[in-house]
């Protein structure tokens, strides 16, 4: 079964928010947990044909997977299509808005994420031979935590920095409002702010125009 992603991004910049967060968390809920810590590399695409895209990959997954990928399709407004190293783990990722966003930038997402047996360069090629091209390559460390009843992903992204995401998945799309306002709720009792959709666009813009520069190192950049 797809999916649906209900996802708010806060700015948090530097190294110290990060760890204040944590103590937070902590505070509040003494059950939070560390459940994943890795490294990310995350290759954007742009343009291209998903429907095209799912012949070149339909060999990677099997008839469930098969089906979740469709109805990412049939049921997305616009697509971001993405391809991951999870430490040694090779993801295909499809994410599709749902509402008024981009399918990169928004609060509320369908998606497909499903690992693939072949390499990270072998992945990228069948995308690019669905008529895709590189959007930006990103790079980031990750922590994944359990917060209640959320999951908070605390990330060091090159070029944006220091970046908190509270995040719940759900398979039932009359739920995406109820979980929205739940996420608002922890963010206010976390003292997070929201990196509003605007601002977020700019900083995207910004990267996939310098991506080379940033990609693998920890430099940063401000956008207002």
């Amino acid at each position: 079964m797809s999916h649906f992603e209900i996802e708010v991004k806060s700015l948090l910049g530097e190294k110290e928010k990060a760890e204040a967060l944590k103590d937070r968390m902590q505070e509040l809920d003494p059950n939070t947990k560390l459940v994943s810590q890795n490294s990310q590399l995350n290759h954007y695409f742009k343009d291209g044909d998903v429907q095209k895209l799912f012949t070149k990959v339909e060999h990677l997954f099997t008839g469930v997977e098969h089906e979740k990928l469709q109805k990412v399709i049939e049921r997305g407004m616009s697509f971001s299509v993405r391809t991951r190293q999870k430490d040694e783990e090779v993801l295909l990722v499809v994410k599709a808005a749902i509402d008024d966003g981009t399918s990169e930038n928004t609060v509320k997402r369908i998606e497909f994420e499903e690992a693939v047996g072949i390499s990270l360069k072998e992945l990228d090629s069948l995308v690019l031979e669905a008529g895709f091209s590189y959007q930006a390559k990103w790079s980031r460390e990750r922590e994944e935590y359990t917060y209640k009843d959320v999951g908070v992903c605390i990330d060091r992204n090159a070029g944006y920095g220091y970046l908190a995401e509270v995040e719940k998945l759900v398979s039932d799309e009359s739920q995406v409002d109820a979980v929205h306002d739940e996420i608002n709720a922890v963010m206010g009792e976390l003292g997070l702010s929201e990196l509003q959709q605007d601002r977020l666009g700019r900083m995207f813009d910004f990267y996939n125009e310098n991506w080379a520069e940033y990609y693998g190192t920890n430099k940063t950049f401000s956008i207002e």
